[in-house]
């Protein structure tokens, strides 16, 4: 599955050092993967990151920025949820031009109420007595995963957001960790570029199709999964025309559904994008192809409309009408050819059973 979301009663440091290392990351007390985005009905990939505590190395910028934010007071402990955070975090949120959390207990709790599940630790940063930035970050057995950082609007000057991270990794290197994860970016999507400039020669990737992790200097962007499926199903498309087998291809828009509470579990469908096979219309399932980038094939499947949506209007190539979740796998092949023969022979097949059904029923 592309997109997961569980909601453990506990989990233990050397449980979330698990989680971290397969690309997972926390939402309140839950904990979820994703490896798609969609911003603004733009579809992104999300490429997890970590980052190598044993060759970190202070670069300039954060030695510099070491020296200039010497006079604020630094108090790391584990986490208090105090009021005067919750202020600073009204102030940070209505001087930011992205969607945050309405406050940090929902932020960090979502909407539950139950003990914490996570070793979570804050970082609070004092001009004086004024609490100018918070940050909050999760400790595992060998590793730790950044969680937020916000600051008052006022110092922005002083890159507290950057500040917060590398005492984040300072901490935690100290601690005996090995890595840190500071979460995802995705390519095209500037809002978490910065996390590049973080320690890149020690940044690591989690490369999908494979799921190892690479030195990010080998990261290139001919590879972003995303891109490789539109390409695929694009070249399949292509192909489909040629022979005179008639598609459309769709863009899905509820591919993450399965991060609803309620959906949850339900193991919906979650590919972004998929060429719906218009030669095999069928009443009660959607014929589509996709295709799986982990796999690297292609996969011809019906999918049956689940839930009927509130929506009454798409954009072109996007899908919306219903959540869908797949029935059955028809067909799995490696090759345009090959999937466009099957097409064929099964467009051949319903044709005759719809011949031989309307002579019985004359």
């Amino acid at each position: 599955m592309f997109v997961e979301l569980h909601y453990p009663d506990s989990i233990s440091n050397e449980e979330l050092d698990v989680y971290l290392a397969n690309g997972w990351f926390r939402m309140g007390q839950a904990i979820f993967t994703t490896n798609f985005l969609k911003f603004n009905d733009i579809f992104h990939s999300t490429i997890w990151l970590r980052i190598d505590l044993l060759s970190f190395e202070t670069t300039k910028f954060q030695q510099k920025m070491l020296k200039t934010n010497a006079k604020f007071e630094v108090q790391i402990q584990p986490l208090t949820l105090a009021p005067e955070q919750e202020e600073l975090f009204s102030k940070y949120r209505n001087h930011i031009a992205f969607d945050a959390a309405p406050s940090v207990r929902n932020l960090l709790f979502g909407e539950q109420t139950i003990k914490p599940i996570y070793d979570t630790y804050e970082i609070n940063i004092y001009d004086n007595e004024k609490l100018i930035a918070v940050g909050f970050f999760d400790l595992g057995q060998q590793s730790a995963a950044g969680i937020s950082c916000f600051y008052d609007p006022a110092y922005k000057k002083y890159s507290l957001g950057k500040y917060l991270m590398f005492l984040k990794m300072e901490f935690c290197r100290k601690q005996g960790c090995i890595f840190f994860y500071p979460g995802y970016f995705s390519p095209g999507y500037h809002l978490f570029d910065y996390k590049l400039d973080l320690a890149k020669p020690s940044l690591h990737y989690l490369d999908l199709i494979t799921n190892a992790w690479f030195p990010f200097e080998a990261y290139s962007p001919t590879q972003i999964p995303f891109h490789i499926m539109c390409k695929k199903l694009r070249e399949l498309g292509d192909y489909l025309y040629k022979q005179n087998i008639k598609y459309q291809f769709q863009y899905y828009d509820f591919f993450d559904a399965d991060m609803i509470r309620n959906l949850n579990g339900l193991g919906l469908f979650d590919y972004p994008v998929f060429l719906v096979c218009s030669q095999l219309d069928d009443t009660l399932f959607i014929p589509m192809l996709v295709f799986n980038v982990c796999e690297q094939q292609y996969h011809l499947i019906l999918c049956s409309r689940e839930y009927e949506s509130i929506f009454t209007e798409s954009k072109p190539e996007h899908y919306n009408a219903y959540l869908l979740q797949i029935a059955r796998y028809l067909y799995t092949g490696e090759s345009i050819e090959e999937m466009a023969d099957v097409i064929e022979m099964c467009g051949r097949e319903m044709k005759s059973l719809e011949s031989h059904q309307g002579l019985f029923n004359s």
